[in-house]
C-alpha cells in the first residue's frame, strides 16, 4: 500500500506542477492574471490533496512489516515538512502576489517562484527515491 501511495503522489506533483501548470501559461487566450487565478485554485486544492496523502502514507509506513530501510523513513519525513512549509510559509506569501496581479498590479520581482518549483522539484525527487525504496528496488 505504501509504494502504491508514494507513486500516486509523485504522479500527481509531475502532473499538476510538471505538466498543467507550465502548460496553462502557453495558452494565447488566458492572460497571466486569469492563469495565475487558475493556478492558485488548483494548488490550493492539490495541497488538500497532499495533506491526505501525508497522512495515509505516514499511516501506511506506520503499518507496513517489511523493515522498511530508515531512509523511507526520512524520506517520508522531508516530503511531509515539504508540504507543511509550501502550506504554512510559501503559499500564503504567493497568494499575496497572486492577489496584487488579478488587481492589475505589478508585484516587484521575487523569487517565490523559484522556490515553490524547486520545492516541487525536490518533492518529485524524494517522492521517487522513497517509492523505489519502499519497493525494494534500490
Amino acid at each position: 500500500m505504501l509504494t502504491l501511495l508514494i507513486y500516486t503522489w509523485f504522479g500527481l506533483v509531475l502532473g499538476v506542477s510538471f505538466l498543467a501548470t507550465p502548460v496553462k501559461f502557453r495558452a494565447p487566450s488566458l492572460t497571466r492574471p486569469v492563469a495565475l487565478d487558475v493556478g492558485r485554485t488548483t494548488f490550493h486544492a492539490f495541497g488538500k490533496v497532499e495533506w491526505v496523502l501525508s497522512v495515509a502514507v505516514l499511516v501506511a509506513a506506520a503499518l507496513d512489516d517489511r523493515g522498511l530501510p530508515a531512509l523511507v523513513g526520512v524520506g517520508i519525513g522531508a516530503v511531509v515538512v515539504i508540504v507543511v512549509l509550501q502550506a504554512a510559509w510559501l503559499i500564503p506569501r504567493l497568494d499575496v502576489r497572486v492577489a496584487a496581479v488579478i488587481e492589475g498590479q505589478d508585484p516587484p520581482p521575487s523569487h517565490l517562484h523559484s522556490i515553490y518549483a524547486g520545492a516541487e522539484a525536490g518533492k518529485a525527487l524524494i517522492l521517487l527515491a522513497v517509492g523505489l525504496w519502499s519497493a525494494g528496488t534500490l
